[in-house]
């Protein structure tokens, strides 16, 4: 069994982040506050110590330039975190086109981030195409990530610097999708059922706007795959999180994982705000979400 271990050496900047000038001399870096990055740094490695599997983190805080990177190019089964990769694909093809989403489309779409729906997510995967997907990815500059075979989203591989870019995009004015488009899919993602709200969003302060997409998924029967991304506004906050987690004894372990994670974050990045979202996650059911099938 492996267990995490976070490097000294560690320390990825993201090509659409402005990289911080400082050395960093742990996962974290930041040119403006060393002091609050290194502390961050220590949080997260104290927070990943001892777990059993393999666990990615990246973060980036705006409103003090900080950037933090844990193997943040490794890759990982994207189970139903890719949704929203999916839905920017949509949107910008939408785009392209000149037009809005159709009634069909706005449908699928809901459906697929506020309840993770499969079939939503298979059939706009099929109606967007291997080739606009990859070119969504080429213009989100999420260069690592690849597309799952065939109709196998779920299997897409992902990495959580590629998926820091993506919310990056969603959250910041920029080219690959408009203001409106950015605010419909952050819209969907604030609107994630009850049972969903679990992972990057668990120990943040009260009135801190949040959004989330989680995925998980068990590989031959033994192992689990569970991610989190989300972003969190709001009073001079505006920081983004992705904590991906595999081979993992059960979901609720990564999940466990992916929140004490959480927990460090929100706790180190507003130390006079301990007004922590009240013991927050939900009761978590140790299921596939079906994003590929069980012997996959």
């Amino acid at each position: 069994m492996r267990f995490f271990r976070v490097s000294a050496a560690v320390c990825v900047f993201l090509a659409f982040l402005p990289a911080p000038a400082a050395r960093a001399d742990g996962p974290c870096a930041s040119a403006a506050q060393p002091r609050l990055a290194a502390s961050l740094g220590r949080q997260v490695a104290a927070a990943l110590h001892g777990r059993a599997g393999t666990a990615s983190v990246a973060i980036l805080d705006r409103e003090h330039d900080v950037v933090c990177s844990v193997r943040g190019d490794r890759r990982y089964d994207s189970a139903s975190v890719v949704k929203v990769t999916i839905l920017g694909a949509l949107m910008r093809t939408a785009l392209d086109q000149h037009r809005g989403l159709t009634t069909r489309e706005k449908t699928l779409a809901r459906r697929m981030i506020t309840r993770s729906d499969n079939d939503a997510a298979s059939a706009l995967w099929r109606q967007i195409g291997r080739t606009r997907m990859n070119r969504f990815l080429v213009r989100a500059g999420m260069r690592h990530t690849k597309l799952g075979p065939t109709h196998f989203w779920g299997l897409t591989q992902i990495t959580a610097n590629d998926e820091l870019r993506l919310l990056r995009v969603l959250t910041s004015h920029g080219t690959v999708l408009s203001d409106k488009a950015r605010r419909y899919i952050l819209d969907l993602m604030h609107q994630v059922i009850p049972q969903q709200r679990w992972g990057v969003p668990t120990g943040r302060p009260a009135g801190v706007v949040w959004h989330v997409k989680n995925g998980w998924l068990p590989r031959h029967d033994r192992y689990w795959r569970v991610h989190s991304i989300g972003s969190f506004s709001g009073r001079h906050r505006d920081y983004l999180i992705v904590v991906l987690t595999q081979d993992t004894p059960t979901m609720r372990y990564g999940v466990a994982t992916i929140e004490r994670v959480a927990r460090a974050v929100h706790r180190t990045l507003n130390p006079a705000d301990r007004s922590a979202f009240p013991s927050d996650a939900p009761q978590v059911r140790e299921e596939s979400d079906g994003s590929v099938p069980p012997w996959a």
